[in-house]
């Protein structure tokens, strides 16, 4: 900055550099002024943008920035994959894949528009998933909101569980029915008691709908404790004398005391069938040189095995023995995507995953079996006894990362690839030269992209060239109709002693079009005819 202080160039490099020291704001200062001193930096933008996503409530000005840069230089793959990333934190995968498509043809080995690529089609959300990142609300406020909610399903849950244990106890055990139905009536104030409690920490109420409808299972945990709530309400309300013990009752019983075994199962089962991941390990094996692609790609074969394992589980229990022979897809299965993953690496890796593939496949030949040879009980005990070996495993390996503090087999251990944005290559310079016939040259002309294809006019003038390099021109109503479209402009000029090529992005500001160069050309005419006609 000292050496070029009208440049924008060193201004992007210490925004970037701002940025690495996770000094965000100065960050946004020092992008800020690089956009102000070249406003059609394709370069500049993304860096802009790539700051401003630092930064909270920003989300939406760090896009209209990022869509800029790709609007000023489409055939980039740095303003997409930024788009890209916006786009995979706020949960729009549909948007996010487009644009990470678009970084792969332009750079097929981009790895972490590859890596990323392979989240969107397993439905990945970020840690803070339930806070959008659109929102001018500070995310510290939304992550208190949601350990409050959090905190607030537990306690009430664990106490009403707890306390209908109590009653159950009290009015069948010791025939204690009024005041077994009295102390689970007080038990309802210490409810209303966590309750206010926690509320008083949500100070964003009017988010909370919103932050429900982004969070799943934030929602799962809020809306399973009213339901326990209600049922201990009328648990308390048909609480039975010993030997008279009804439906209602029982229900109700069973929701309060064990919710949380049937909230895990439900977790198993959305988690193993969400989203679709052998597309997914195709993406995460093109970029395994990566350690992240690694770890994903041994989640996503977690969640493989998790499919196949619920799926050998319905097959088990069918009452149709010869439907078990469909069974004998999950082998088949396992070699594609055999084929698709580098399963030395994974046994390196993961033992316990491994160990779990293989008792998948053994379980599917036992049902196979079992289903063509009548009476085979062993063969069905076997596939049963490979299920539970299959989840032995899962739960070994759940613990052992656990107790070592390291990523687990489930979805919340899938890592995006997240780079330092920006483009760290010098912006284009004008010598004194081509500043000199820019000004002052009588054959200066504008090519722009019009409705029917490439146009050339002749500039009317070229007002200035400022210092940081940007030409001032004036030019027809089309030419400024043409750039709305297309901002990409080339101006030619002409000089006795040389000819030169600008080209660069060209934007409409009060009678002016300001251009930003980005590729500058210069050659000399060639041969002594070539003079002559000049």
């Amino acid at each position: 900055m000292d050496r070029e202080p009208h440049g924008e160039w060193g201004h992007r490099l210490a925004s970037l550099a701002l940025e690495r020291l996770g000094r965000a704001r100065e960050a946004v200062d020092s992008a800020q002024e690089a956009v102000r001193l070249a406003p059609g930096s394709w370069a500049a933008r993304l860096r802009l943008a790539g700051a401003l996503r630092r930064i909270p409530g920003r989300w939406r000005e760090a896009w209209a920035e990022a869509q800029k840069a790709v609007r000023y230089a489409p055939e980039e793959p740095g303003p997409h994959s930024l788009s890209g990333d916006l786009a995979l934190a706020r949960g729009d995968h549909r948007r996010a894949a487009a644009a990470y498509r678009a970084v792969l043809r332009r750079d097929h080995d981009h790895v972490g528009a590859r890596v990323n690529l392979g989240l969107t089609f397993l439905g990945w959300e970020a840690p803070d998933v339930h806070h959008d990142p659109a929102w001018e609300v500070d995310p510290a406020e939304t992550g208190q909101a949601r350990r409050a909610l959090q905190v607030w399903s537990w306690q009430v849950r664990g106490l009403l569980a707890i306390a209908m244990t109590a009653v159950a106890v009290a009015a069948l055990g010791f025939d204690l029915h009024l005041q077994a139905q009295i102390g689970g009536a007080v038990v309802l104030g210490g409810v209303l008691a966590v309750t206010l409690r926690q509320a008083g920490k949500i100070r964003i109420w009017s988010h909370v709908p919103a932050m429900l409808g982004r969070d799943l299972w934030l929602s799962v945990a809020v809306s399973v404790a009213f339901f326990v709530i209600a049922a201990y309400v009328v648990g308390l309300a048909t609480l039975p004398e010993p030997d008279t013990i009804s439906w209602a009752w029982s229900g109700a019983l069973g929701l309060v005391v064990f919710n949380p075994v049937a909230v895990g199962l439900l977790w198993l089962l959305v988690e193993a069938w969400r989203g679709r991941p052998v597309k997914a390990l195709t993406e995460f094996a093109l970029a395994s040189s990566s350690r992240v692609a690694r770890r994903n790609m041994d989640v996503a074969l977690w969640i493989i095995a998790g499919r196949a394992w619920w799926g050998l589980l319905v097959l088990s229990v069918l009452p149709v023995p010869w439907i078990a022979l469909a069974a004998l897809a999950v082998p088949v299965a396992m070699v594609l995507v055999g084929r698709r993953a580098n399963l030395r690496g994974v046994v390196r890796r993961d033992r316990w995953l491994v160990g779990a593939l293989g008792f998948l496949v053994a379980s599917a030949i036992s049902l196979a079996v079992a289903g063509v040879v009548p009476g085979m009980a062993r063969a069905w005990q076997g596939a049963w006894l490979a299920l539970l070996a299959v989840a032995v495993a899962f739960c070994a390996r759940a613990v052992r990362a656990r107790w070592r503090g390291t990523p687990g087999p489930w979805r919340a251990a899938l890592t995006r690839v997240e780079l330092p944005t920006g483009d760290i290559s010098p912006s284009s310079d004008l010598t004194d030269e081509v500043r000199h016939a820019v000004t002052f040259s009588r054959s200066v002309v504008l090519s722009y992209t019009g409705p029917d294809g490439p146009r050339s006019i002749a500039v009317s003038a070229v007002t200035s060239v400022s210092r940081s390099g940007e030409l001032r021109v004036i030019a027809g109503e089309e030419a400024w109709e043409a750039v709305e479209r297309d901002p990409r402009v080339a101006i030619f000029v002409g000089d006795p002693r040389f000819w030169a090529e600008v080209t660069g992005v060209a934007i409409a500001d009060n009678e002016v079009l300001r251009i930003t160069p980005r590729d500058v050309v210069v050659r000399e005419y060639p041969g002594r005819q070539a003079r002559v006609r000049t």
